[in-house]
C-alpha cells in the first residue's frame, strides 16, 4: 500500500509543482515602473541607480525566459518574481530621488543662468567702449561674438522651460566663460589704446 501510495502521490506532487505560471503582471508592473523612472530623468540625475534597475529587471527577464525552456513541472518563478518586487520597490525610491535631484539642478540652472546674464551685460557694456582703431574686422568680429552670446542665453531659457537642467547650466557655462574671454579681449585692447595715448602726452 505504501509502494501504491508513492506512486499515486509522485504525480500530484509533480502537477503541483508544474501549476507554476510566469509572473506576467509582476512583469508588467517593473517594466512600468522602470519607465516611469526613465520618464523622471533618472537616467541623467541617477545614472548609476538607473543602471542597477534596469540590470534587475533584465535579469528577472532571462530568469523566466530559463524558467520557460524547461518542463513545465520543473519551473520556478520564485527567483524572478524576487527580482521583480525589488525592481518595483527601487523604481519607487529612485523615481522619488530623481525627482529631488531634477529640483536642485532646476536651481543651479537658474543661477547659471542669471551669472551668464550679468557676464553677457558685462561685455556688451565693454563692446560699446571697444577702440575702432584700425582693425575694424577685429572689432567687428568681437561685436559678433557678444551678439552671438545675447542670443545663447534663449537657447538657456528654452532649456529650463523643457526641464532639461543639466543641459540649461552646461550651456549658461559655456555663454559666461566665452563672455570672460571676450570681455578680456577688449579689456586688452582699451589697456593698448590707453597706454599708446599716455606715450602721445609724454
Amino acid at each position: 500500500m505504501k509502494r501504491w501510495g508513492m506512486f499515486v502521490l509522485a504525480p500530484m506532487l509533480m502537477l503541483a509543482v508544474g501549476c507554476a505560471k510566469a509572473p506576467t503582471e509582476k512583469l508588467e508592473a517593473a517594466d512600468k515602473a522602470v519607465n516611469e523612472t526613465r520618464t523622471a530623468g533618472a537616467p541623467s540625475y541617477l545614472a548609476e541607480d538607473f543602471a542597477k534597475l534596469e540590470g534587475m529587471l533584465n535579469n528577472a527577464k532571462k530568469e523566466i525566459a530559463e524558467q520557460d525552456a524547461k518542463f513545465a513541472f520543473t519551473r520556478d518563478y520564485e527567483k524572478a518574481e524576487q527580482l521583480l518586487t525589488t525592481v518595483q520597490a527601487d523604481a519607487v525610491r529612485v523615481t522619488a530621488e530623481t525627482a529631488k535631484k531634477k529640483e536642485e539642478a532646476k536651481v543651479v540652472a537658474v543661477q547659471a543662468q542669471q551669472t551668464a546674464q550679468e557676464a553677457v551685460k558685462t561685455t556688451q557694456g565693454l563692446v560699446a567702449k571697444a577702440p575702432v582703431g584700425k582693425d575694424r574686422a577685429a572689432l567687428e568680429a568681437i561685436k559678433a561674438d557678444a551678439q552671438g552670446l545675447t542670443a545663447s542665453l534663449a537657447e538657456v531659457q528654452t532649456a529650463i522651460d523643457a526641464g532639461d537642467y543639466l543641459a540649461a547650466q552646461t550651456k549658461a557655462k559655456a555663454i559666461q566663460e566665452k563672455s570672460q574671454a571676450v570681455s578680456a579681449e577688449i579689456q586688452s585692447a582699451l589697456a593698448k589704446v590707453g597706454g599708446a595715448k599716455k606715450g602721445k602726452k609724454k
